[in-house]
């Protein structure tokens, strides 16, 4: 859900026509689409937000979005699913990234596409929140701090950010790629066998119990979330090579193992108790069509999509969903209660709110934050800064 830079390195020119037709695109090709399926990921969690589940969200509707949606709310509720496509693209777009890089340049650019915008959120997020005019109450000063290291899911810390969540599964990917392949120097074989042994270390996590060994084992290993990832991997190895019927296995086993997790996570039988109700197949169906949507990018069928409109979505995406949740809870309150606007019309003035103030970060904060800081991070102790 994080990641960008979709152009890739090059890659040696295979030998044979036989290995020419198995090689699916130029890694120069930047892959335009996968931007845009970002932004939709983005914009189905924030449906699922605004209009399908109960709780906080409540009181910036002043009643339950099943009233304000009667016939959309049920739809809303799979906009959840968006979580788990974000899981296959970073999965992509990871194994893109770190493939022939070194660690150090590895942990500059996720550290730096990942920390400027995050750092104004929490910032902006905790202010808004101390206005005596919000009704959401803010976390103590101490949990605001502790939530810049990111840490604050793992030390049990009151969140700033609801969909904080997601990068600390996210952070745990990151370290498990970077020990395991980026370290020692991807290739193929590396990355094929860590696909295999994470897959098969998480299933057995799974199963093992809830001691304190296998809950430690659970919290590194990500059962429910690894199979997501791991199929954007197997997805970027078809994209190097469509004819590896290795990495199809990769993705299919990870598909199988994934649907299974999604349908046990947010499946439960028709109880009217219940704010929605999800069906298992249309949780199937939605899981689908991300693992498909990918893997169309991957085989390049979506070559022909190279509007630069897309670009701007990409970049968009990770402010966006950065603060869609909470600030867009008081958006909604603002324009709905005191304002007066019709249902549908705050659910669209909201998005439109949160890309624009998405934009704003991308534009004042990470177009010179980011760089800023990856050359800070790359420059090794003692060496001098480059002048311009």
């Amino acid at each position: 859900m994080t990641a960008t830079g979709t152009t890739l390195s090059p890659i040696p020119a295979p030998q044979t026509e036989q290995q020419q037709k198995a090689v699916l695109t130029r890694p120069s090709s930047r892959l335009y689409a996968l931007d845009g399926l970002r932004l939709i990921a983005a914009l189905m969690v924030a449906a699922y937000h605004y209009g399908g589940r109960d709780g906080e969200v409540s009181q910036a509707w002043g009643t339950s979005p099943s009233s304000q949606f009667p016939s959309l709310h049920g739809w809303f509720a799979y906009g959840c699913l968006g979580v788990q496509i974000f899981f296959v693209i970073s999965g992509f777009v990871i194994c893109m990234s770190g493939w022939g890089r070194p660690l150090r340049s590895f942990f500059a650019s996720r550290a730096a596409r990942l920390l400027p915008s995050y750092w104004v959120a929490i910032v902006l997020v905790t202010a808004v929140f101390a206005l005596p005019v919000v009704v959401y109450e803010a976390v103590s000063p101490s949990d605001a701090l502790v939530n810049l290291t990111m840490l604050q899911q793992p030390l049990g810390v009151d969140r700033v950010l609801g969909v904080c969540w997601t990068l600390w599964a996210e952070l745990r990917f990151y370290a498990l790629f970077a020990l395991c392949v980026v370290l020692p120097g991807a290739t193929r074989h590396r990355v094929v066998l860590f696909c295999a042994v994470w897959t098969l270390a998480a299933v057995l996590a799974e199963g093992a119990g809830s001691g304190s060994a296998e809950s430690l084992a659970t919290l590194v290993l990500m059962p429910e979330y690894a199979p997501f990832f791991i199929g954007g991997i197997g997805l970027y190895l078809v994209h190097r090579n469509r004819r590896d019927v290795t990495a199809w296995g990769i993705v299919a086993v990870s598909w199988l193992i994934g649907q299974h997790f999604a349908v046990d996570r947010t499946w439960h039988a028709p109880n009217p108790d219940f704010f929605s109700y999800r069906s298992s197949f249309g949780i199937v169906v939605v899981i689908t069509l991300g693992f498909a949507a990918v893997a169309a990018i991957a085989l390049g069928w979506t070559s022909w999509a190279k509007w630069r409109w897309l670009t701007v979505a990409g970049a968009l995406t990770y402010p966006f969903y950065l603060v869609h949740e909470h600030l867009g809870w008081v958006a909604i309150a603002a324009l709905h209660r005191r304002v007066g606007l019709p249902s549908w019309a705050t659910f669209g003035a909201t998005i439109a709110a949160m890309l624009t103030l998405a934009w704003l970060l991308n534009r004042y904060v990470e177009k010179w934050a980011t760089p800023l800081l990856r050359r800070s991070l790359n420059r090794r102790p003692g060496t001098a800064q480059p002048t311009p």
